[in-house]
């Protein structure tokens, strides 16, 4: 089947149906970003919220000088949280260093978890280790979902000042809180880490066994034995 033009596109986003909208973004999947970020943007305020997410989601892969700007207003300003969520999550896919800072007041002002939960993970795919203090406070948030995210971020900003903050969930009753700590020690090579991966080896669920011989071997072909 052929590739839609641009005026194809543009004029399927202005579709009444759902279904041709839809059809239409994933169709700019390899249309250039200078190309596609005009088209998404005639979206990002559709009636339809999969429509939007979709849309956000875009921008943080088709990066121009548009979509930071963009995505840091729909962070701060919409006033659906799964809408910025959605776009936190994209700032992280960006990489732009320079939304940094408003992914920490999104973490520490938001009202909503889901938001708090991307913005924490946003900030270790930017792997700033200025994070260190909004993830370490992380750490202490009602909702698994978010410790889940801290301590993943922590991995990958390689955050190793962290250990023995993180440490206390090696026996944490969510097995997948067990998982993302093994993975989190595998980046971060100290002799408490191994320790700590030889005791979840031992794990009775098997994601979170196999996650911690994966680090071991991650720490060994560094060069790191502890």
């Amino acid at each position: 089947m052929a590739t839609p033009s641009l005026n194809e596109i543009s004029t399927q986003l202005e579709s009444s149906s759902l279904r041709d909208r839809m059809v239409a973004l994933a169709n700019l999947r390899d249309v250039p970003a200078e190309d596609a970020v005009p088209l998404i943007k005639k979206v990002l305020d559709d009636e339809s919220l999969q429509i939007r997410a979709m849309a956000v989601f875009a921008l943080g892969i088709k990066q121009t000088s548009e979509s930071y700007p963009i995505l840091v207003n729909i962070l701060t300003n919409d006033s659906d949280y799964s809408i910025r969520a959605d776009a936190a999550g994209a700032l992280g896919y960006l990489g732009d260093i320079r939304a940094f800072e408003t992914l920490v007041r999104a973490f520490y002002e938001d009202t909503s978890w889901l938001v708090r939960f991307s913005s924490a993970v946003a900030l270790g795919n930017l792997k700033d280790p200025r994070a260190h203090e909004v993830l370490i406070s992380a750490l202490d948030a009602s909702e698994v979902v978010v410790q889940q995210a801290a301590i993943a971020a922590l991995g990958e900003i390689k955050d190793i000042t962290a250990v023995d903050q993180i440490l206390r969930f090696a026996q944490a009753e969510d097995w997948l809180v067990r998982q993302r700590l093994a993975e989190a020690l595998g980046n971060l090579p100290t002799p408490k880490s191994i320790s700590a991966l030889k005791y979840l080896e031992k794990d009775a669920h098997e994601h979170v066994a196999e996650s911690a011989r994966l680090s071991l071997k991650q720490l060994a072909d560094s060069g790191y034995t502890g």
